[in-house]
């Protein structure tokens, strides 16, 4: 069953219709999912449809997404999957015919979902399948649970991150046990799993405005297609930097990432987008030597540049990375040296936290 609200067509401007010619969708599935997709709706990101995915019909009720598919009703009834992956999968082929109409027609999907439950984890792959088949680049950005939630939600997880990675193009996977290590002892669980959100729609909001945004050097959508399509495990930060050196800074934040298990070391396809005021080709080079002296020597690299008034004399650099072996096998959580002989992790952890995504405003 497929539920949409009011959606305003009108275009107000040519920048819109110039937005309009790459068509993103986020789809959220399952309860994590959706949670990040009403974040995502409250923040406002530009350009992009959203649509909730469930098996839970009250969920679904919640839900501020436009589009709203109920998956499995013949087998669930709408009462949820009860933590049951199996069951997630079985809803999501019942509703194979509904779940290619709302993906149809676009570009580029993310399918956002938190793994190791049933809904998230059992329909994530299968989604991921009905897009690509439909020729759609699929990026899935997900959480591992936490700890505290037990061996066999990781068991589950991991199941689920392995069958999803081999659908999707490429498959951004958050610890959120490393969030949690990163943050201050005394945080609440509700806040911890709104920084959860928070981490999966800086993900979204990095990619997607890569696409979105124009500039001065233009990234579009077949840049990011060529990166990540059939990419595997991918890598992305965003970074911040300011002063002198506030492009190179800006690239050793986001290199500085804490939340992944790896590193871009070795990384065969890098993408990074500058944004800031008055830049200098000096200043884009710093951040590029940056980045380079990481990643593969022979890699494919895309970069964008543009201006973002938002950023004052800062500097945003987004930074995507992928090709991390053929046989999709993650390199060791290790960083090369900087030009001063820093280990490029050795950022304060507060410079780490916000150069994330940062989620902190």
């Amino acid at each position: 069953m497929v539920i949409k609200r009011g959606l305003d067509s009108s275009l107000g401007s040519l920048e819109g219709a110039v937005d309009s010619l790459t068509k993103v969708r986020v789809v959220g599935v399952g309860g994590g999912g959706s949670n990040a997709v009403n974040r995502m709706i409250v923040e406002d990101l530009p350009g992009i449809e959203f649509i909730a995915v469930n098996t839970d019909a009250q969920a679904l009720v919640r839900s501020r997404a436009p589009i709203r598919l109920r998956i499995g009703e013949k087998l669930t009834r709408g009462l949820g999957a009860g933590g049951d992956h199996t069951l997630g999968m079985l809803a999501a082929d019942e509703s194979r015919d509904e779940i290619a109409r709302a993906v149809e027609g676009a570009d580029m999907i993310f399918i956002t979902a938190g793994m190791g439950g049933g809904t998230g984890t059992g329909a994530s792959p299968v989604i991921a399948e009905v897009a690509k088949e439909l020729g759609v680049l699929t990026i899935a950005i997900v959480t591992r649970p936490f700890k505290f939630e037990g061996i066999y939600r990781e068991q589950v997880a991991e199941e689920g991150v392995i069958r999803l990675g081999e659908r999707a193009d490429t498959i951004i996977v958050i610890s959120n046990e490393r969030l949690l290590s990163i943050c201050s002892g005394n945080v609440s669980i509700d806040n911890a799993f709104k920084m959860v959100d928070d981490v999966l729609l800086r993900g979204v909001e990095g990619i997607s405005g890569v696409v979105m945004n124009s500039g001065h050097i233009n990234l579009d959508f077949s840049d990011v297609k060529a990166t990540m399509s059939e990419a595997g495990h991918a890598w992305i930060a965003v970074g911040y930097g300011s002063g002198e050196n506030r492009a190179a800074d800006a690239a050793r934040a986001a290199l500085g990432n804490p939340l992944f298990e790896f590193s871009i070391e070795g990384a065969k396809r890098v993408l990074f987008n500058i944004s800031g005021n008055d830049l200098t080709l000096s200043e884009v080079n710093d951040a590029a030597t940056v980045i380079r002296e990481v990643a593969d020597p022979h890699a494919h690299v895309f970069f964008g540049l543009g201006t973002d008034p938002k950023v004052g004399r800062d500097v945003r650099l987004t930074l995507i990375a992928t090709g991390f072996g053929e046989d999709g096998d993650l390199l060791e959580d290790e960083h090369e040296p900087d030009d001063n002989g820093d280990e490029l992790s050795d950022a304060p952890v507060e410079d780490k936290w916000r150069s994330v995504f940062n989620w902190i405003k």
